[in-house]
């Protein structure tokens, strides 16, 4: 079964669409933002319909660059003319101006790479697809306090990251964050924070354990912050993070489908309303439905641990359907624990919460290969750090780690270049009009 959904469901599909249906007159839905695009963030336009900025150089600022690509106003579809690794120099990226798609599919090979530093999308309309971010230590000392995640959200709305690879982060390798309590009411703190978001076919993997972070060990997959709404994480590869994979805080509401989760360490799917963070407010139930995942337990993975693990101080209406979870050597694990003594348990519900919008659930059996086929940036053309941690994730080898240097450090490629061909790409969408080169297959 493939990994994409039907990309229509009759009259349902077309209301999540904003088709309007007048007497006598057929409703056309809204165009998706790709094929496959998903979740309530599925219409995204990003930068369709406004001027293509091109990417010309490795260099973080300045001239052709990326950052002035990015801080830039308009719609604007962000391609790129050069290929290779770009030193975002140990600093965070804010984007605060939407309706923006950037393009890593166009990039030449070997494709582009951001180290040293990460991005914060403090924007909406955003579509990001096909690039890789992994920030690493940066050469500074451990528990120093300057921390990356590879790509957040912030305070964002109608956002899509897709087929990225996002490693080595020293706080979250891919979250939807933003401030937690934004207005006087919990809708207005729904409205505050990041919502509807859509992380699909991600690869987030080996967040650095002991390196920069003030606070320790922080190896991280994703943090999906307190009352952040409507988020889907579809079709991801979660792979040697120690916690987080992903973790929903306070009366969050998500679903989390068809992910496999590979040697996670103390903990994989996470809920927890922490009561210090909401003194003063009251608690807000979470609601997630958690659909046809695998975890598949590695060398760093406790014996004794559960798929998912539910704490804190809140309420939860919690759905659980179809997930495997194995030890090393393929007996089963529990689904459910629990690392708290307050006397509040999830609400199991019976039936599924409505499927956000093109998400067709496969069964949890199917996930592993369908995942690793499809899985991270470029997955027509890898680099050698994705196709190491995807045979690990086969093999069931690899470590949670606390450097990138553990693992060879960071890519060293050299510069390519290629002029970008608007006749070669669909602009609406940009998916590619002719076949792209493929790299051989995985050993």
């Amino acid at each position: 079964m493939p990994l994409l959904p039907a990309l229509t469901r009759g009259f349902a599909a077309l209301a999540l669409a904003g088709g309007l249906a007048l007497p006598g007159i057929a409703a056309t839905p809204a165009p998706l933002a790709f094929p496959g695009a998903q979740g309530w963030a599925a219409h995204a336009t990003g930068g369709r319909g406004g001027r293509i900025i091109k990417v010309t150089t490795l260099a973080p600022e300045g001239p052709g660059s990326i950052g002035e690509a990015l801080a830039a106003s308009g719609p604007r579809i962000v391609v790129f003319e050069v290929g290779g690794v770009v030193d975002l120099g140990a600093r965070t990226v804010r984007i605060t101006e939407g309706d923006l798609t950037i393009a890593g599919q166009t990039a030449p090979q070997p494709g582009i790479t951001f180290i040293r530093g990460g991005f914060d999308i403090a924007a909406s309309n955003v579509i990001v697809r096909h690039i890789r971010v992994r920030p690493g230590d940066a050469g500074l000392a451990k528990m120093s306090g300057t921390d990356f995640d590879a790509i957040s959200t912030v305070g964002a709305h109608d956002v899509i990251v897709d087929h990225c690879s996002l490693t080595w982060a020293t706080d979250e390798n891919l979250s939807a964050s933003g401030t937690r309590f934004k207005g006087d009411t919990p809708e207005q703190w729904r409205d505050g924070t990041s919502h509807r978001i859509t992380f699909s076919r991600n690869i987030i993997a080996e967040g650095l354990a002991h390196s920069t972070h003030a606070k320790g060990e922080h190896s991280k997959g994703s943090l999906i912050h307190d009352n952040a709404r409507d988020i889907l994480i579809v079709g991801n590869l979660y792979a040697q993070n120690h916690e987080r994979n992903p973790f929903f805080k306070g009366g969050t509401q998500g679903w989390v489908v068809n992910n496999l989760i590979y040697n996670p360490g103390q903990r994989g799917v996470m809920y927890n309303l922490i009561a210090a963070e909401w003194a003063g407010h009251p608690y807000q139930d979470g609601r997630l439905a958690v659909i046809g995942n695998v975890m598949r337990a590695g060398p760093d993975t406790p014996m004794q641990s559960a798929f998912f693990m539910f704490g804190g101080s809140g309420a939860l209406d919690l759905y659980l359907h179809d997930n495997i979870a194995v030890d090393r050597i393929g007996n089963p694990l529990p689904q459910m624990g629990r690392y708290t003594t307050a006397p509040v348990r999830p609400r199991m519900l019976a039936s599924a919460p409505p499927l956000p919008f093109g998400v067709a659930p496969m069964p949890a059996a199917d996930v592993q290969d369908a995942v690793i086929a499809d899985v991270g940036a470029r997955p027509w053309d890898r680099d050698d750090i994705d196709r190491r941690i995807l045979e690990n994730t086969i093999e069931g080898r690899g470590h949670i780690i606390d450097s990138q240097d553990e693992v060879g450090g960071y890519p060293k490629v050299a510069e390519t270049r290629q002029a970008f061909v608007e006749a070669d790409w669909d602009l609406g969408t940009m998916e590619p009009l002719k076949p792209l080169k493929r790299r051989e297959p995985l050993r």
